[in-house]
């Protein structure tokens, strides 16, 4: 029984101090993440936060590095820093029915690409610039009545500033 006591302080005493040397990272993912700050005039994004994809706006800019499919929340910045997305275009999805995961991202493809002249300045086909976009889930279909696409663009390096008339 004695040799327990003086184990149990030791194994606390051990794991504060792997806590102490893994720093933030083991907090950061307990915590949640600070959401983004928007000028009440403009709503535009003044101060770098977590975004969630569903309140995502177009000009918002943003860091996705997720590599999961379903994404829920982005890192969003303010433009003026560096970014690697800018929200350009939105699609309103239309049925009652989920059409298939083939079908939704058809329709995505068909009308982010529509939008992409209108906000670059050239066609898809001459500018450097690429897209993607945040679609619809079958569960956020039956789930929530979600319908909408959130069209991105894109350069191959991070940016700062908008895209908006890049016409690259």
């Amino acid at each position: 029984m004695t040799a327990r006591r003086r184990l149990l302080p030791l194994a606390l005493a051990a794991l504060a101090a792997a806590l102490t040397l893994s720093g933030c990272s083991v907090v950061e993912g307990i915590l949640p993440k600070p959401a983004e700050t928007r000028d009440a005039q403009s709503g535009e994004i003044v101060g770098g936060g977590t975004t969630d994809v569903f309140t995502l706006s177009v000009g918002d800019c943003l860091n996705d590095e997720s590599s999961s499919d379903e994404v829920t929340e982005v890192p969003t910045v303010p433009c003026s820093e560096p970014h690697q997305y800018e929200v350009y275009g939105e699609v309103t999805l239309t049925g009652d029915e989920w059409p298939g995961e083939e079908a939704v991202t058809q329709q995505a493809d068909d009308g982010c690409y529509a939008q992409f002249q209108a906000f670059v300045g050239i066609v898809y086909e001459d500018s450097s610039l690429e897209f993607n976009y945040y679609t619809p889930t079958e569960a956020s279909w039956n789930g929530v009545d979600d319908r909408l696409v959130t069209c991105v663009i894109y350069d191959s390096a991070a940016t700062t500033g908008s895209l908006a008339g890049a016409a690259r």
